[in-house]
This record gives C-alpha cells, structure tokens and sequence, in this order.
C-alpha cells in the first residue's frame, strides 16, 4: 500500500451554491435530515433537568419558571439568533460546520499571517473531533432511548433492547447509500407529523394554564440564576440537551441549502418545541410527580402508546442530522488536508451537498455499536451528552467572530456584543457539562482527543511528504528539455500519466524514462479539477497545452468534470483525441501510469516516531487512485517512488 501523492483529480470539488430551492418537498426533506436531533430533545430535557443531582431542581414554580425561561432563552439565543440568523449566513460556497467556517476565517486573514491561519485551521480541526464525538454519542443514546420506550409497552421485551438497538442501528447506516435526500424524503413525512403532535400535546396545556406564558421572559431566567446560582449551574448541564443538533444543523447546511433551513425552523420546528417545553412546564407545576416523565405524561392516555411508536421512529431519525453532516464535515477535512481521501459518491443530480462517504459510514457504525454494548442504557450514556456540543458551540463562536471582524468588517462594538452574548452562555453550559465527565463525559473528549491527534498528524505528515515529493519531481519544463535534448530512443504507443499539475514532472513518469531508458512516442499528462455545477458538456471540459513543443508528442490534457460527473480518465482521454494537438493518439495502444508514493520512516525530525507510524496506517488507508479515475486494471502500470518521512 502507499500514499497517492495528491488526493487525486476530482477529490476536491469546488463547493455548489449556497442556496438550494426552497420547494415545500426541500423543506419537508429538511425536517428529516436537519432537525431530527434538536427536535427529539423535548423527550428527555426537561426529564433531565428535574433529575440532576438527586433532584436539586424542585418542582416549584418558581423553579419551573426559571427552568423553562432558560431552555427557552438557550434555544432562542444559541438557535434562532446565532445559528440560523448569523452563522448560516457563513457557508463556504454552499458547505456549512465548523471547518467550512475555519476556512472562511482563515481567508479572511490579511497576507503574511501564516501562523495563524494554521492555528485557525487547528481550531477547526479541533471543533470537527469534537463534533465526530458527538457522532457517536447522538446515534447510540437517541436509538437506545427508543427502543427503551418499547417497555412501556411491554417489560418482556426488555431483554431484547440491545439486540433491536443493534438491528435499528445496522439498518440506519446501511440506508446512507441512497443520500440524505431519498432519507429526507422518507423521514421527513415522519418529522413533520412529530412536530405537529408535539406542539399540540404542548398547546393544550398551555391553554389550560395560559399563565406559563409568562415564563418566555428572561426575567425568571435571570432571577432563578441570582436565587440559586449552584443549582442554576448545574442546571445548565441539563438544559444544553435542549440545544444540542444546533451545530448538525450547520453543518447539514450543503444538503438543503440556508433557506428551506431557516424556514423550517421558524415556521415548524421553533413554534412547536417551543410550545412543548412550555405544556411540560405548566403540567411539572400542576402536577410535580409528573417531572419523571413530562413528556408523555402530557398527553392522555389512549395517545401515549402511539406517541411511544412515533417517538421511537423520530429519535432514530435525530441519528441522521449528525451522520450527514458527519460526511460533510469529512469532505471538507480532505479538502482541507487533515484527512486522506475517502471514496464520496454523490448522491443527487442537482445538489453538490448530498454525499455518501461509505468508510466514514461504517467506521461510525462500528464506534456506535461498540458504545451502544458498552454502555447498554441511555441513562448511562446521558451524562456523556453536552461535553462535545458545547465546545463546538465555542470553537464555532471564536471562528465567527473572526470573519465577522476581518472579512465582514463589523464594527468593534458589534463584535464584542456577540462575543459577551454567546461566548458567556456557551463557557457557562462547557464548564456545566465539565461537571459529568467522569460520568460519561470522557468518551466524547477520547474520541475527540484520538481524531485531532490524527488529523494533525495526517496534515503535518502530509506537509512533509510534499515537500519531498516535489524535490524528486522537479520543474516538467525542464524534464522536458532534457528528454529533448537527450535524444531518448522512443517506442510505440501512448503513455498517460494522471498528475495534479503541469508544473512538477510525475514521478511515474521519471521512473519509467530512468529505468527503461526510452519514452513513448506519445505521451500524455492528464490533470482534472470538479466544478460547482453538476454536468460538463465535453465540448466545454478539455484543455489541451503542447507545452512548448507541437511535435515532439509530449501534451497536457486539463478536464473539467461537473460534480455529478464521474472523473473518467479513459473517457477524457478518448474526447481529446482528434482535437488539436492532441491528433493521432492511437487509443488502442494507450498505457496508464499511476504515481504512488511508498512511505519509509526514519529517524528524520519533522514528527514524533510514534505519529509516523499512525501517518503510515493513516496512508495505506486512503482510497485508490487507479479507482478513483477508472483506469482499467489490465492498461494501468503503478510505478511507486519511495519517500522518506
């Protein structure tokens, strides 16, 4: 196995449009994908809240009040303003999370900062482990808390929980390859009539007791803060549940588009969570015992067998907002350089954002089941919630900030406004949930730790091994004129070698010439790069450059591939022929030559041994390049040259 030397043609498509259309079919497809993690979390937030610390929070109401006002207050801030007001705002050509917004803000940064924009990038990095963390975690507890629902039907079945855990689990994952837009499409329906059952289950308690409209202002928040400042702390541990699947929601952002999000979310999703929260609220007051389980406990009783079928449907799809914008959240860690290439197929015509990425799709389900035996309850598997989502909350904070400043130019007022608002309330809820890390919470920051370690080293290995590599393949210009010059005996044929560039000879190309001491009589270097749009026409892809020299038969071949075009070498190659400059290519006798780099550590500085090793592995994983192009097996030569790293 080696290391391809860049991830090769077409694995860093330019990003699509911002924008998707907002149709009533996107909006639904949004609510199914997006918003299933957020929109689960009336089940479990306000159980929490009441249950912390041996029930810390009381029942009264004037606890009550300070309670809901802040769940309300957090969503309201974190979501509805910051979120989908301000930072959906900051899509990267269309992709969303925190390492499009890394990116931005390292644009944003004035030339001859290189030391920071690595740090930016370090800051993305990190905010990405973070979420993969929360990867895990969301899948693992939302299918587990379903499916624990099913004892209230029946505690016999108590026994099997795990086992149809493991089943829900498998299926879900092994559903991705269709893309998020045929799930949306089947979940969304789903959500959509979840929403609607929620928000009337909360709307008929409130108009019971239309007094608990009254805790929708900060006021209670603030006075439950100052009256009980621990319990308050503590608290906030707790009400993050109610905000976590803000930073899914950004980053699911290349999937629908900014508007069909932003619609949703104030027209379904925010009117009907809150509605929920506040029909919990006023029940907990007028009935205290009802806090073990307020949610279902505001419905009557012929409606809470099926509200525990529909729940157990909607918490498996909460699983999905994380595991797309897990695969957004990886493309952008490949175009970024702090992962390896990974095989991503596209799975719409139309969106760029929707993607399938089927080794990111398995390792995740792998990490989710091992959690999912390890931890064999929701209970257990709660207090690891909130430690990665709110560090995301901030690191995406920091980020924001800085490309409000530097390419936004807000002014310094504005920026300080946003940075006490937001930064205060998230460090608050990130030291909160500090508090559960021996309870849980370690799992999220060992899965995070384990994935910044390695994207830093893929990325640092990666620096190294380029800077290698293009000392061995030196300036094309002048391998050109030294094979000119040196008269080199040519045989039959035409030898095509896929390269990044025309600037750097390939090494194939250097080691078949060195080795073999002749060329071919054509040969062909073949580059490509992806567009934002979805389809090419060919009479529109290809660029050819004689390099210098019509006659001598050396060329270079440019293909442009729309998004939803598959990167096929052969294919180009065959278009080319018969245009000018590239006449006469025999495609008969046409041989690939791949470049691939072979890895060998040594005592060199430039990383630690222990991170060498885990860059290796990190290489022999990468997708095929021979693949990735669709070379044919039976005409393809891969020629490797050996890289100190």
């Amino acid at each position: 196995m080696g290391l391809n030397e860049e991830p090769p043609a077409g694995a860093r498509p330019a990003p699509a449009r911002g924008r998707a259309p907002a149709g009533r079919a996107v909006l639904v497809g949004a609510l199914g994908v997006v918003y299933g993690d957020i929109g689960t979390s009336p089940l479990y937030a306000m159980r929490t809240v009441f249950s912390i610390d041996g029930g810390a929070v009381h029942p009264t109401t004037a606890d009550v009040f300070g309670v809901v006002s802040l769940v309300f207050w957090s969503i309201t801030l974190i979501v509805s303003i910051k979120y989908v007001t301000f930072v959906l705002r900051a899509d990267n050509d269309g992709e969303g999370g925190v390492m499009a917004l890394a990116a931005l803000a390292r644009q944003a940064l004035h030339a001859g900062r290189a030391g920071r924009a690595a740090a930016l990038l370090a800051l993305g990095a990190l905010g990405a482990a973070l979420f993969y963390g929360d990867s895990v975690i969301t899948p693992a507890i939302s299918v587990l808390s379903a499916v624990e629902g099913l004892e209230v039907t029946s505690p016999a079945l108590a026994e099997f929980v795990l086992l149809i855990a493991a089943t829900i689990l498998a299926l879900l994952f092994a559903g991705q390859r269709w893309g998020t837009g045929r799930v949306g499409t089947v979940f969304g329906p789903v959500m959509l009539v979840w929403f609607g059952c929620i928000g009337l289950a909360g709307a008929a308690e409130v108009i019971r007791h239309p007094g608990i409209l009254a805790g929708l202002s900060p006021t209670y928040a603030a006075r439950f803060v100052v009256d009980h400042p621990l319990i308050a702390f503590l608290a906030t541990s707790a009400v993050v549940l109610a905000v976590t699947g803000a930073e899914a929601l950004y980053a699911d952002v290349g999937h629908f588009g900014r508007g069909p999000i932003r619609r949703s979310w104030f027209a379904i999703v925010f009117p009907a969570l809150t509605l929920n929260y506040l029909g919990q609220a006023a029940l907990i007051i007028g009935a205290p015992d009802s806090r073990v389980n307020p949610f279902f406990l505001l419905l009557p009783g012929w409606a809470r067998l099926p509200m525990v079928v529909l729940a157990t449907v909607a918490t498996v799809i909460a699983s999905q907002a994380v595991i797309a914008g897990a695969f957004s959240m990886s493309r952008q860690a490949m175009r970024l350089g702090f992962l390896p290439y990974l095989r991503v197929r596209q799975t719409s015509r139309q969106e760029y954002g929707q993607i399938y990425l089927p080794g990111v799709n398995w390792c995740l389900f792998a990490a989710v089941l091992v959690v999912v035996l390890a931890f064999q309850s929701s209970i257990r598997l709660a207090a690891a919630y909130g430690v990665a989502v709110t560090g995301t909350f901030l690191i995406t904070t920091a980020l924001f900030l800085i490309l409000a400043r530097d390419l936004w130019r807000w002014d310094g007022w504005r920026v300080a406004l946003f940075a006490v608002v937001f930064g205060s309330l998230e460090a608050t809820f990130f030291a909160a949930s500090l508090t559960k890390v021996t309870h849980g919470g370690w799992l999220t920051l060992l899965i995070a730790a384990a994935l910044f370690i390695a994207m830093l080293t893929w990325r640092r290995g990666r620096e190294l091994v380029t800077a290698r590599r293009v000392e061995k393949e030196g300036p094309l210009r002048d391998f050109i004129d030294g094979l000119r010059a040196a008269d080199i005996p040519q045989v039959p044929g035409v030898a095509v070698f896929p390269h990044p560039n025309k600037e750097t000879t390939p090494l194939a190309l250097r080691a078949n010439v060195a080795h073999n001491q002749v060329r071919h009589r054509r040969i062909v270097i073949i580059s490509g790069r992806t567009a934002n749009v979805p389809h090419i026409p060919w009479e529109s892809r290809l660029t050819i450059d004689g390099l210098g020299d019509p006659h001598d038969g050396i060329i270079h071949i440019t293909a442009v591939f729309g998004f939803q075009d598959a990167t096929d070498f052969p294919e180009a190659l065959r278009r080319a022929a018969g245009h000018p400059g590239a006449e006469g290519l025999e495609l008969d006798r046409v041989s690939y030559f791949v470049s691939r780099i072979s890895l060998r550590r040594t005592r060199d500085p430039g990383l630690a041994a222990w991170r060498k090793r885990l860059f290796i592995a990190l290489a022999h994983g990468a997708a095929s390049q021979v693949e990735f192009l669709q070379l044919p097996d039976e005409r393809t030569i891969v020629l490797s040259a050996e890289v100190p790293v």
